[in-house]
């Protein structure tokens, strides 16, 4: 039976997960994540999506996805099968690297956009991979550190979710560091 298509929305937001296969680890050296970096800059250009957060665990990422014309599903496909045979080659191994099809939801922009960039940046505090959000800014796996310009990436979208904090940078920050805060409890 055929799978049902994916259900693209122009400027649609999208929860996105890929997680490794059997729990597996879908990174095992530096350079992985920076492969997947470069695959995710490439995409934005590529596919014309946003990223506006995102975290890399060790056997699963999160991404908050804004779209446009062209479908999500190219895109994550296109992630995922790249990043797939890097990771082959590399491990020199075979086979499937992720459990199945990416999984993704689709979040209303207004009422969830927030609380989907606080969960998906709270994600290594909540594994224990960093002790508080001071620590967290400087997390490199993850999108707060650039949303609180403590890193810089090309290819994520500060100003989308900075500006629903304030139209000052600085004001906007610090409220958006009090919302991230207010979340690990």
């Amino acid at each position: 039976m055929a799978r049902k298509p994916r259900v693209h929305v122009p400027g649609g937001i999208y929860h996105v997960m890929l997680r490794g296969n059997g729990g597996q680890d879908i990174f095992f050296a530096s350079e992985d994540r920076e492969e997947i970096y470069r695959l995710l800059r490439e995409g934005t250009v590529r596919f014309e999506y946003r990223v506006h957060a995102y975290c890399l665990m060790t056997n699963h990422l999160h991404l908050a996805v804004e779209v446009g014309q062209i479908p999500l599903s190219r895109g994550m496909q296109n992630l995922a099968f790249r990043y797939t045979r890097w990771v082959n080659r590399r491990e020199n191994r075979m086979g499937h690297l992720f459990q199945g099809r990416y999984k993704a939801l689709l979040v209303d922009r207004d009422a969830y956009l927030l609380e989907l960039v606080r969960y998906i940046h709270l994600n290594p505090i909540r594994a224990n991979l960093v002790p508080d959000l001071k620590s967290l800014e400087q997390y490199p796996h993850c999108g707060h550190g650039t949303l609180m310009g403590k890193s810089k990436n090309t290819w994520q979208d500060t100003e989308g979710v900075l500006r629903l904090f304030g139209k000052n940078i600085s004001q906007a920050r610090r409220q958006y560091k009090d919302f991230v805060l207010k979340g690990i409890d």
